[in-house]
């Protein structure tokens, strides 16, 4: 009943290099914005208080 004979095993055509190289840039983008943020959020603090 459940033998999986339609699930038919395939390589994936995704290029993992690409795909690793463009997630290692996003993270690089999150930290940098995160680091901005918070120095825009002391220096209001510091500045507007």
């Amino acid at each position: 009943m459940a033998d999986n004979q339609g699930v038919v095993a395939h390589e994936s055509d995704m290029d993992y290099p690409e795909h690793e190289r463009t997630y290692r840039l996003f993270l690089k983008l999150v930290k940098w914005v995160v680091i901005d943020v918070a120095v825009i959020m002391i220096l209001m603090a510091i500045f507007l208080l």
